[in-house]
């Protein structure tokens, strides 16, 4: 069996219930024109427990299909992201 694919992304949406969605991105040179370019993806990973929110950095692993997009379990959050309900919106203007 090979390798399970890893991958490192930011939580774009988690209005699912135990799924969010994640986008990654990795920079590859053009074959032609020898320039550096941004790729994305947007994977959609299972998310057992609920414990990653929109902005969260999270890491995700390759598993078995889980339902027609989801191919992809949430392994760990690896930086939660500033939470806005919690400031004062006074201390922002």
């Amino acid at each position: 069996m090979g390798k399970q694919k890893e991958f490192t992304g930011i939580v774009t949406s988690d209005k699912m219930q135990k799924t969010v969605v994640v986008k990654t991105m990795h920079l590859t040179r053009h074959a032609k024109y020898s320039k550096t370019i941004k790729l994305h993806n947007k994977f959609k990973a299972h998310d057992e427990k609920g414990i990653a929110k929109l902005g969260d950095t999270v890491s995700i692993v390759e598993t078995r299909p889980l339902s027609k997009d989801k191919r992809f379990i949430v392994k760990e959050v690896l930086k939660k992201a500033p939470s806005m309900h919690l400031v004062n919106p006074e201390e922002i203007a």
